[in-house]
């Protein structure tokens, strides 16, 4: 794993904690910085990243706190606060 890797994954934890402490900007923040350093470094965000963030507002998403997550003919949506959906595929 290189560095920037290992950077964007530490960025994530720390999103996760600063979302869990309630500080949606400092999360913003951090989730902004991963992507810029993956987009740089031409690097692929993990899927846990990936699902977890919303792409129109960059919120570390929380279900039950900042999104909505229902399930629909084999697909997932989440709805974050902004009002943006994602949908995701599953077998179920």
């Amino acid at each position: 794993m290189d560095v920037a890797a290992e950077r964007i994954d530490r960025l994530h934890d720390l999103a996760r904690a600063a979302a869990a402490d309630g500080e949606d900007d400092r999360a913003r923040y951090y989730v902004r910085l991963a992507r810029r350093v993956a987009e740089r470094n031409r690097l692929e965000l993990p899927r846990t990243f990936r699902r977890f963030t919303c792409d129109s507002c960059d919120a570390y998403l929380r279900p039950g706190t900042n999104a909505r997550i229902r399930l629909q003919d084999g697909h997932v949506v989440v709805t974050c606060d902004c009002g943006a959906h994602a949908r995701y595929p599953y077998d179920g």
